[in-house]
């Protein structure tokens, strides 16, 4: 493996000390030759996305506020069913904010979603429909920020504005060896940028690190870049790119804070839920407006404690669920007698073929699936 074209190697320090060279490349043919590189392999092995289809800035937003701090697999059934209900900026803007949640049910950290609404209704308000195609512009808006601004700017209007996510993030510090700052690893992204193609450029680099340059086992010997990566050429590449990942990673989960610590530790909780049904009518609670998780959102009446008595034949199943740190064993009981069970007075009964147009927790969803009541 060539070294020629590589960055020198030099021990990994703080860029503040370092300063860092105003490329990650020895020279213009080579800064050039990497984009060539990257951008052949993404052209030859990108995910086939549905929001890469086209550049229609609503479908790219919509996607990039979905994919924050949520799974790629996990989005891809509510993104095309959130189209089909709301397949334009001005149809999402029109809709009540119950219609958004609930169409958003499932994906959790529900903010996102009022966020989205808020911001449809503003581009529609003071844009007459249309998206700012600036970077700086589109961070006015509710919601989005730097690096959402960037992505839509750069992949809808081919604005030439390089983005920074975790991906991003892990890839370039591997890629100088150097602990870069927050403006420096932002400044660093923009040198790289291919303004030609701006949008799957950025595409590419957070391909890159999905696919290839991962978090813990990177999979160097088949990245399309690795003869310009200065920790690929380092004899110590692995332990130090599992350093490199963790603390990266630690910076993705909690953007403009305090890095987490390495290990958290997960809190367990048990709840009792009642399902009670009757007439084509399931009992369900609102949650108060006030509180910090999931406020105006649908759920079955529940309690940290068991009801008693608790007549065994009502248990029904268990259910593991987890809500950000915390564990939950689900115990769900079935139709018991509204006497001597004070869950089953929670509430107000609703009909069932009106779920779908209410906001309901992802817990109650998993059980009136798992129920066949939806």
């Amino acid at each position: 493996m060539s070294t020629q074209s590589a960055v020198p190697i030099a021990t990994r320090v703080d860029a503040v000390t370092n300063p860092v060279p105003p490329t990650l490349l020895t020279s213009g043919k080579e800064l050039a030759a990497f984009r060539r590189a990257l951008l052949r392999w993404y052209d030859q092995n990108r995910r086939n996305l549905p929001w890469r289809k086209n550049q229609d800035p609503y479908r790219i937003w919509l996607s990039e506020i979905m994919l924050q701090q949520t799974r790629v697999g996990a989005v891809l059934d509510h993104y095309r069913i959130f189209l089909e209900q709301f397949p334009n900026v001005r149809a999402l803007a029109a809709a009540s904010e119950d219609a958004v949640l609930a169409a958003w049910s499932g994906l959790g950290y529900y903010r996102r979603a009022r966020m989205l609404h808020r911001c449809a209704k503003e581009i529609v308000q003071q844009h007459s429909g249309d998206f700012p195609q600036q970077a700086k512009d589109l961070q006015t808006l509710p919601g989005i920020g730097r690096y959402t601004s960037a992505a839509i700017a750069s992949i809808a209007f081919a604005q030439p504005v390089a983005v920074v996510d975790g991906n991003v993030e892990r890839v370039l510090q591997r890629f100088i060896d150097v602990n870069l700052t927050s403006p420096q690893i932002w400044k660093q992204a923009q040198a790289l940028l291919f303004s030609s193609r701006p949008g799957d450029f950025n595409q590419a680099m957070m391909e890159l690190g999905a696919m290839v340059c991962v978090p813990r086992e990177p999979r160097c010997l088949v990245c399309p870049v690795r003869k310009w990566c200065a920790t690929a050429q380092s004899s110590k590449a692995a332990s130090r790119a599992v350093t490199s990942a963790i603390r990266m990673e630690r910076r993705a989960s909690s953007p403009g804070k305090m890095p987490a610590p390495l290990t958290m530790c997960q809190i367990k909780r048990e709840l009792w839920c009642m399902m009670n049904q009757r007439n084509g009518d399931i009992r369900l609670v609102l949650r108060s407006k006030k509180v910090a998780l999931m406020p105006g959102m649908w759920e079955l009446p529940q309690s940290s404690e068991p009801p008693r008595p608790w007549p065994t034949v009502a248990h029904w199943r268990t259910f593991r669920h987890s809500v950000t740190i915390t564990d939950y064993t689900v115990h769900v009981l079935l139709n018991m007698p509204l006497v001597n069970a004070p869950l089953a007075h929670q509430g107000k009964w609703i009909a069932i073929e009106r779920i779908p147009q209410i906001p309901i927790t992802g817990l109650t969803r998993k059980i009136l699936r798992a129920g066949g009541i939806i």
